[in-house]
């Protein structure tokens, strides 16, 4: 039977309905009734033809799939000043001893230099001072270098310097500090200092208050995550620098006494820069 029109508010002119339907008018696009199947190929040519056509497609899928996945697979070297993928670093350490100017008073460690210094740090947590370290002595300084990394600004802290302060009877409100000042710079020749002049807890932006946990010996803790390692971070933010090279730290000369001499572990990178 022919397909004739019929007036159902459901459907538009674009609509028929079959007078094959009983009861309730069914429906259904007036093209589906004039569209024929497909004829499937046949002869040997026809069938070449849509192996070659099967493969085409296949190898076009094949190549979009994989420029997808390399896409979602890497990211630019960009995104890691802000995050930890900048693990990818050589070193996110200290790597050289550009200079060392040892002041008067002990002289612990100082026979093991450079290596003593370099490397992560061997931390021995909130009770007890690590005995890995270099003894500055009374005003004296050491610069460290980090190449073939360097230090880039990102979001919150950007280094950690390890000293082995600890908490008096466990009490974070009595640290036993060996202060010294933090000075960075680009080209190892024009250093930028945080403010360092406190002579009482809290010790703000000087460095060798706050107890060590990382240690690479003994845990797993991050030595370059500045909410677990430990140790005094700085923000290069914080002095309008956006890439640091070398780390110089200095004994504060005017403390003396029992903990007037700093104790240097490492110093590590929390964003980097590879080259």
């Amino acid at each position: 039977m022919r397909p004739v029109r019929v007036r159902n508010p459901g459907c538009s002119r674009r609509w028929h309905a079959d007078e094959r339907e009983v009861g309730r008018p069914v429906c259904r696009r007036a093209e589906a009734t004039r569209k024929s199947l497909r004829r499937r190929p046949t002869t040997e040519r026809e069938l070449a033809r849509e192996s070659t056509l099967v493969r085409s497609c296949g190898r076009s899928f094949g190549a979009l799939l994989s420029v997808l996945l390399s896409s979602a697979c890497s990211s630019p070297a960009s995104d890691a000043a802000g995050s930890n993928a900048d693990h990818a670093c050589p070193s996110r350490f200290a790597t050289t001893v550009e200079s060392f100017t040892p002041g008067p008073g002990p002289d612990f460690g100082q026979a093991d230099l450079p290596d003593i210094v370099l490397g992560a740090p061997k931390g021995a947590g909130a009770v007890n001072g690590s005995f890995d370290v270099v003894t500055l002595g009374n005003g004296g300084s050491i610069t460290l270098g980090f190449a073939p990394s360097s230090i880039v600004d990102g979001p919150g802290p950007d280094f950690i310097v390890f000293e082995n302060p600890f908490y008096v009877s466990g009490d974070p409100e009595a640290p036993f500090a060996e202060l010294a000042t933090v000075e960075v710079s680009e080209d190892g020749e024009h250093f930028e200092a945080f403010p360092c002049t406190a002579t009482e807890a809290p010790y703000g932006e000087c460095a060798g208050w706050h107890p060590v946990y990382a240690n690479r010996d003994t845990n797993e803790i991050d030595a370059t995550d500045p909410e677990v390692a430990g140790g005094d971070a700085f923000d290069l933010g914080e002095l309008g620098l956006t890439q640091a090279r070398y780390v110089r730290i200095t004994d504060r000369a005017d403390l003396t006494g029992l903990n007037g001499t700093f104790d240097l572990d490492a110093v590590s990178i929390v964003h980097a820069a590879c080259p």
